[in-house]
């Protein structure tokens, strides 16, 4: 199953959320900190390496400043 997102002002909103409905679609409303909240956690997992990082590097960066 897939998904989109769209962000649009409230009217557009309203008639997209109504389309999807009539197509036999399932709408979820966010509000806006969800969707940063969404975005955020997309960005990380973009960002993953998968590598790990000693706590003595992390305090030495941390110290430094």
């Amino acid at each position: 199953m897939g998904a989109i997102i769209i962000k649009a002002d409230s009217q557009s909103n309203k008639i997209l959320s109504d389309l999807a409905r009539k197509l036999g679609g399932d709408v979820i409303t966010l509000n806006d900190d969800q969707f940063e909240d969404f975005l955020l956690g997309s960005m990380m997992d973009s960002a993953k390496t998968g590598k790990t990082v000693s706590r003595e590097s992390i305090m030495k960066k941390l110290s430094s400043k």
